[in-house]
């Protein structure tokens, strides 16, 4: 059973301190041994911290059973990654992205895309079995960072009278896309996706990012059999 965060002023003297510090407390939990148990993140990543029954001393890190077994994952995985995953999801939503697919696909797997990335045309091809049979829409929030004219291409797509159809045509026609000047508003698009790729500390085209449940995975590169069998929910049909 866990209890909402507090006002900063109330948490026990250890805890206060950490705070002070610089950790963020999310929710407050049930510890065994007597231990009081506390959700909380810091500016690149999560940590869990475990009040003393006396309430004079807190530790910070893992607390593991007898057999080893990680007892503070679920706890942050519920009071912190689920809330911060639900946020990164809602700004994936809110970012620019071409359609591949049925828009009414349940499933939805969004990934950031270059123009001028040979892995993310294999990626492209590898994923037409589920998307063409409508279980899988791909969102192909697109880039521009592997080549000086990638930015161009990527907002001439963004800017496409059919968008889906000219990524359509540049990924598996043969039909390179050629870059045209844009719009500010188009070019800012593409700016917006480049720092939405360069906060989330990605490294390569393409990174594929999908739920499952409450996690929410990344994959970079192109997915091996396994997980692409995982970031589409099931075999190929």
């Amino acid at each position: 059973m866990a209890a909402p965060a507090q006002a900063d002023d109330h948490w026990p003297a250890p805890v206060q301190a950490l705070t002070d510090q610089g950790l963020s407390i999310h929710a407050e939990f049930e510890a065994p041994g007597g231990l009081t148990g506390y959700a909380a993140s810091y500016p690149s990543g999560e940590v869990a911290i475990y009040l003393t029954p006396d309430g004079e001393h807190a530790i910070v890190g893992t607390l593991v059973d007898a057999e080893g077994r990680d007892l503070s994952k679920a706890a942050l995985d519920e009071h912190v990654r689920a809330a911060q995953n639900a946020e990164l999801w809602e700004t994936l939503e809110e970012s620019h992205w071409i359609l591949d697919g049925d828009p009414d696909a349940e499933r939805v797997v969004y990934t950031f895309t270059d123009a001028n990335c040979p892995y993310c045309r294999q990626f492209w091809e590898e994923a037409r079995p589920w998307v063409e049979a409508g279980e899988v829409q791909l969102r192909h929030i697109m880039v521009g960072i592997l080549a000086s004219n990638s930015p161009a291409k990527a907002a001439t797509l963004l800017a496409a009278d059919d968008p889906a159809a000219a990524l359509h045509a540049h990924s598996g026609g043969g039909e390179e896309v050629e870059p045209t000047a844009q719009s500010r508003e188009i070019e800012e698009q593409v700016y917006a996706n480049n720092q939405l790729f360069e906060e989330l500390g990605l490294m390569a085209t393409p990174t594929t990012l999908y739920r499952d449940g409450d996690s929410l995975e990344r994959i970079q590169g192109v997915p091996s059999r396994e997980r692409m069998i995982e970031a589409m929910g099931g075999e190929a049909p």
